[in-house]
Parts: structure tokens; C-alpha cells; sequence
């Protein structure tokens, strides 16, 4: 079975702006849940410098970009994402 991947940015930027709080979300992810995704750290995504893409901290569920990132938003688009593979 073919994870979904969840790329928190640890760039500075980002890492200020929340990331270093979005690192818990192997904590708060239902046990269920956290056997379908792989989380992973970048050192920047890169999305900081191109214009349009809203502010940090980004974080990618799989090709999904989540602009000013919460625990709530990527838990949201976790679930979105998984729910579109189990049709």
C-alpha cells in the first residue's frame, strides 16, 4: 500500500512561523490514520520566495500545498487525501 506523504518545511522561515509545532502531528494523528502516511521534514519546500502561494509555515500532503499551515488544516487535508485513494 502506497503511503500518503505529509513534507513539513523546516526552513527558518517556516520553523518561526509554526512548523516546529506541525512536527507533533505524529502525536495528535489517529493511530489508524498514521499507518497510511509517512511524515517528513525538508529543509525548505521553496514556496517562501515565489509569490502567490500565502505565508508560512507550508506543509505538502502528497502534491497538495497547505499555506499557513495548522495542525487542524493538515489533519483536514490528510484525511481528504486518503478518502480520495479509498475510492
Amino acid at each position: 500500500m502506497k503511503k500518503t506523504t505529509v513534507t513539513i518545511c523546516t526552513g527558518t522561515t517556516c520553523y518561526i512561523m509554526g512548523a516546529s509545532h506541525l512536527q507533533r502531528l505524529d502525536e495528535v494523528l489517529d493511530p489508524a490514520l498514521l499507518e497510511q502516511v509517512e511524515i517528513v521534514g525538508s529543509r525548505c519546500l521553496g514556496y517562501c520566495d515565489a509569490n502567490g502561494h500565502g505565508k508560512a509555515p507550508f506543509v505538502k500532503v502528497d502534491d497538495q500545498l497547505i499555506a499557513d499551515a495548522t495542525l487542524d488544516k493538515v489533519l483536514a487535508q490528510i484525511r481528504k487525501t486518503l478518502a480520495k485513494g479509498a475510492l
